[in-house]
């Protein structure tokens, strides 16, 4: 079955903005990938410095998605979309960097959602939400990125 941003603006009740493509295939990738201002890791990519809590508590993501970050700037969110008993989310993690939001693990792909971005997926697998932090122009010190 071929997933469109309009399928998924549908599933969600979340309104994608009109300069984007509706009816475009939303590609599934089993790498990093970055949108706005979060980035998708594969956890075994950085399992050194993100862990899963021995005890943490998994939220079953709904047809319907979970919301993992709403933007600073623009305020729209970005939303975990999955099919009903493919994905599972928690914010129990521990991150040496400090930029973790999560970990989600899935047996079918997954999609990020956002408003002005688009979607992007994630084949099955278990990935850690985090943000972006981007240098300063000074070059003395980074910051948060915001979306």
């Amino acid at each position: 079955m071929t997933v469109t941003l309009a399928s998924l603006s549908r599933q969600t009740g979340l309104a994608v903005l009109d300069h984007l493509e509706h009816s475009v295939s939303i590609p599934v990738v089993d790498g990093l990938q970055a949108q706005g201002d979060l980035i998708v890791i594969p956890l075994s990519e950085v399992s050194v410095f993100v862990s899963v809590w021995s005890d943490a508590t998994w939220t079953d993501v709904p047809a319907e998605g979970v919301e993992v970050l709403r933007g600073e700037a623009g305020g729209n969110p970005h939303t975990l979309v999955a099919d009903p008993g493919t994905c599972r989310w928690t914010k129990q993690v521990s991150d040496l960097g400090g930029l973790a939001i999560g970990v989600f693990e899935a047996s079918a792909p997954v999609y990020l959602l956002h408003p002005e971005h688009g979607a992007s997926g994630c084949t099955p697998g278990r990935y850690v939400i985090r943000r972006q932090r981007e240098y300063t122009a000074d070059g003395w010190g980074s910051r948060l990125v915001a979306d």
